[in-house]
């Protein structure tokens, strides 16, 4: 046996729960590889099964938890947080929802097998107001088939993932070093890209919308939020429900002569500055992300009305 099994069986327990927890509260750092060299470790002998299974048991179900209540308590708020440390979120926000929306309260059960749904998902039940019993028990189910298929690949196959140590260990530091550039580098650009993105995707403000309607200029106007939050918070009178892939999808029947401006209740606007983005990159040039999405076309009636720039026409579409 190697160094690095040697390493893992003198303090696997200890390194399995402070992985399982960091990937739990939304650090980059996957712990399936873990999970899995947990099980080859009790394949060999040098870890107890059950000391495996509680650990990471005990590990997920606390990062998950922290979630659960900060979704209770902050709303919505949550999910901006968890996309500031996001690579993708776009789909971090919307494609959960949708995920949510169509199969309820068993998303807990395989959220932990989905790249983007696992640490989103016990905010959002939170947030939806699920009870805490409920919760506990799809999600400790959730938990349990995640943490036992993990560490029962580990266990299948021990004696391959052995090998594969040894031969890492053997390379040496340089694939280390390699791969830790690689993920650098995909760190840094994806950073680089949303950056770039958020800076240069042209927003319209809610006052700009209401004005270009009152001018009767008549402009596409599409909302991107799942129909549960339709139903929760009415959108703009006239919208067009679609989803992201939806317009996409339906890009050659919007007009280009029209302004089309989409909205979402997502953090920092992440769902309509994505289509937006996309749009402006087949050639829409009149086609805008709304900024501050709907909270903001909400409030655009008290700030017309202390403004005096047309509260009627607001009223009138509300």
């Amino acid at each position: 046996m190697n160094d690095t099994l040697h390493f893992l069986a003198q303090h696997g327990t200890t390194v399995l729960f402070i992985v399982v927890l960091a990937e739990q509260v939304g650090l980059p750092i996957p712990a399936l590889p873990m999970l899995m060299a947990a099980g080859a470790l009790v394949g060999a002998g040098q870890m107890g099964f059950w000391s495996a299974v509680g650990t990471a048991m005990l590990a997920a179900l606390l990062g998950d938890q922290l979630w659960f209540e900060l979704g209770r308590r902050r709303g919505r708020q949550v999910l901006g947080w968890l996309c500031r440390i996001s690579f993708e979120p776009l789909a971090c926000i919307r494609r959960t929802e949708e995920f949510f929306a169509r199969h309820g309260i068993r998303s807990l059960m395989v959220a932990k097998f989905i790249p983007g749904l696992s640490t989103i998902a016990p905010p959002l039940a939170g947030i939806m107001g699920l009870g805490m019993p409920q919760y506990l028990l799809y999600n400790g189910i959730g938990t349990m088939l995640w943490v036992g298929s993990g560490i029962g690949f580990g266990l299948v196959f021990s004696n391959q993932l052995d090998q594969a140590l040894k031969i890492a260990t053997n390379l040496g530091p340089t694939v280390a070093l390699t791969l830790l550039g690689m993920l650098v580098g995909y760190m840094v650009y994806k950073a680089l890209h949303r950056y770039r993105v958020e800076r240069l995707v042209p927003r319209l403000t809610a006052r700009q919308l209401v004005e270009k309607i009152a001018a009767g200029e008549d402009p596409v106007i599409i909302d991107l939020r799942p129909h549960d939050a339709q139903e929760d918070v009415p959108g703009i009178p006239g919208s067009l429900t679609l989803s992201l892939d939806e317009v996409l999808r339906k890009r050659h029947e919007l007009p280009h002569d029209r302004d089309v401006v989409l909205y979402c209740a997502c953090p920092r606007d992440a769902a309509s500055v994505q289509v937006t983005w996309k749009l402006r990159e087949v050639g829409f040039t009149r086609v805008w992300a709304l900024a501050g999405g709907i909270e903001a076309w909400q409030s655009i009636g008290h700030e017309a009305a202390r403004e005096r720039i047309g509260p009627q026409i607001v009223e009138s579409l509300a």
